[in-house]
């Protein structure tokens, strides 16, 4: 199902082009299109899947990876430093982007951590502009007073969009024992959050879901950014459109003026052309490989894959940046009363709960709502140590990093004395590794999820062809502060079973297991187990250009006129957050700049 074919593409003339028909891009191109003068092109390498239940049907977590339909299977180099393993990369495939398969989280960073962008050289990106555009997208419903009360939720100090086109709730169904657990880390020590939406997400609470409560289905970009808008007559989406590159208007050596994208489509190449501007919105693994395709990046990157050099930019592909988690896992006692996403690994159970679901009911309207962000020093009784050893080295090998790198270090320092980089989201079921569950039986599980890491990646073409991934590259545990920091969140989670009222309803240690106690032994664990969280940002950075910067702060490409970046990857510093709801509010914003209604100096 698209607005449009091959035939009304090819060869023509937009306003706008938008790479990528993801969060970010979906996003971008329905605000461009709301002034019938501009002309908006997406070009979608996935296909629709419109109305696909696939998709739309919440708690099918994890089921749409591998999938070619829904799926890109990205896959990263070996990482020296976890046995030489790799790690599948994930992302969505097809209108929505990864919305449309992530796990229906909808998180807000801390209010520093967006004004930190501003302070790394971005006039404009600040909390203030975050919270103005969230809104746009938010259409937040707050569930009944009975699940309120019940659930001890409190929505007085929170203050979220309304109207927005993104359906955000609660899930229909939330265990009551959902409550317990989150009894259990409140009695661990991390306080209840008080504004977790509102910028200060210190704390516990329960989150919404990008949850549609009127049809109990995922609310995700397609639905929200596509459908309501796709007979605009200036708003066009052509799907199985895998783009290759940006061709500028001249070769001469002057500014890069982007002129048409050259895409393919069913095993046809062809390009099209831009009036105004060509915006990348293909993600943080794919936006600096279609810049490096374009001939935009480091020279040395270039020369190996025989591309000549038309705008030098050293930043492209640089400062990538993850979160990381792995989960531990309690066994229930057989008489707690707990529907845990365990049940359906019973075919008939698994059936039933697909029925239910469409009366509004069963494991298939319920979620991933229990959620604590916390400070190192709240878990850990190292925290000092390992802040002191981590700003000692920083400090000391200042002088060999990559331009920007210190000063980035230095606010990563006050985050990890201060900030709730420490992530704890409870999942209602068995997701961990590598002891196999028991059958007939049903687990409580903790994500152990560290967000503000000082490790830095690359990303970077290894070939011409534009079918060819690129080299991904996390360079996990270079900064051996975090794997420091994640052995103390294992240790705090595990020690979550011995607080009541969790102690009073488990029985044992799934995973790591009894066999996992000393802290290398932990180590040993998390490399063996460990996992992306798919959140990888910064491979073209908002940065200075000195500093290692590829957008300016109106996303601007350095060197070229008219081709920006709109996506994740523009993020100059990882927020504490799942990202959805920043890239988001980066399309929204960027929708403003683009049309001149943001205006700031730079």
């Amino acid at each position: 199902m698209s607005t449009t074919t091959v035939d009304d593409v090819k060869d023509k003339t937009f306003d706008f082009i938008v790479c990528g028909g993801g969060t970010a891009g979906l996003t971008l191109a329905a605000r461009l299109s709301e002034d019938p003068q501009n002309s908006v092109l997406v070009l979608e390498a996935g296909e629709a899947n419109i109305g696909d239940m696939a998709l739309l049907r919440p708690a099918s977590y994890g089921s749409h990876f591998g999938r070619q339909e829904y799926s890109w299977n990205h896959e990263t180099t070996k990482q020296k430093l976890t046995g030489d393993s790799a790690h599948m990369w994930h992302r969505g495939k097809g209108l929505g982007g990864s919305s449309g398969i992530n796990f229906l989280c909808w998180i807000k960073p801390p209010k520093q951590d967006i004004d930190d962008f501003e302070r790394l050289g971005n006039p404009g990106w600040n909390w203030s502009n975050f919270e103005r555009y969230i809104h746009r997208t938010e259409g937040f419903v707050p569930p009944n007073e009975d699940v309120q009360k019940n659930m001890n939720m409190k929505f007085d100090t929170w203050n979220m969009g309304t109207s927005g086109p993104l359906a955000i709730a609660y899930p229909a169904t939330i265990d009551q024992s959902e409550l317990k657990v989150q009894e259990t880390l409140l009695n661990a020590g991390i306080p209840q959050a008080a504004r977790p939406m509102n910028g200060d997400p210190a704390g516990v609470y329960f989150a919404p879901c990008t949850y549609d409560p009127k049809t109990h289905t995922r609310s995700y970009a397609t639905t929200a950014f596509y459908l309501p808008y796709k007979d605009r007559s200036n708003f066009t989406v052509l799907v199985s459109a895998h783009v290759n590159r940006v061709i500028p208007a001249s070769d001469d050596g002057s500014q890069f003026v982007a002129e048409s994208v050259e895409f393919e489509h069913k095993g046809q190449v062809y390009t099209v052309r831009a009036k105004k501007d060509i915006i990348l919105s293909a993600g943080a693994l794919k936006s600096p490989q279609l810049l490096e395709l374009s001939g935009i990046g480091n020279p040395n990157i270039l020369r190996k894959i025989g591309i000549p050099t038309k705008v030098d930019l050293p930043g492209v592909g640089s400062n990538v940046q993850e979160h990381m988690n792995v989960a531990i896992s309690f066994e229930l006692r057989d008489d707690v009363e707990f529907d845990t996403m365990d049940l359906l690994a019973d075919p008939a159970v698994l059936e039933k709960h697909v029925e239910l679901h469409s009366t509004g009911t069963g494991i298939f309207t319920t979620g991933i709502v229990g959620f604590a962000f916390a400070k190192l020093s709240e878990i850990s009784p190292r925290a000092d140590e390992i802040f002191e050893a981590a700003e000692h080295k920083m400090m000391k090998n200042g002088n060999t990093y990559p331009p920007g790198l210190l000063e980035q270090y230095k606010i990563s320092l006050e985050r990890l004395k201060d900030g709730v980089g420490c992530e704890f989201i409870s999942f209602p079921g068995m997701c961990s590794q590598p002891n196999p569950p028991e059958k007939g039986k049903r687990y409580v599980s903790f994500y152990a999820a560290t967000n503000h890491t000082f490790s830095r990646g690359t990303i970077h073409a290894s070939s011409k062809d534009p079918a060819v991934d690129a080299q991904f590259d996390p360079r996990y545990f270079d900064e051996e502060v975090d794997l420091q920091v994640w052995v103390e969140m294992v240790k705090f989670a595990r020690s979550l079973r011995n607080i009541a009222p969790l102690k009073d309803m488990t029985t044992k240690e799934l995973n790591p297991g009894p066999e996992v106690q000393t802290d290398e032994e932990i180590v040993g664990w998390i490399k063996k187990v460990m996992s992306t969280t798919w959140h990888t940002a910064s491979s073209c950075s908002m940065l200075p250009k000195a500093s290692g910067g590829v957008v300016d702060p109106h996303l601007k490409v350095y060197g070229t006129e008219n081709l920006r970046v709109v996506d994740l990857s523009v993020v100059p510093l990882h927020i504490a957050a799942h990202p959805q709801s920043t890239v988001y509010a980066i399309a929204e914003q960027a929708a403003d700049i683009i049309q001149g209604k943001q205006t700031f100096r730079v």
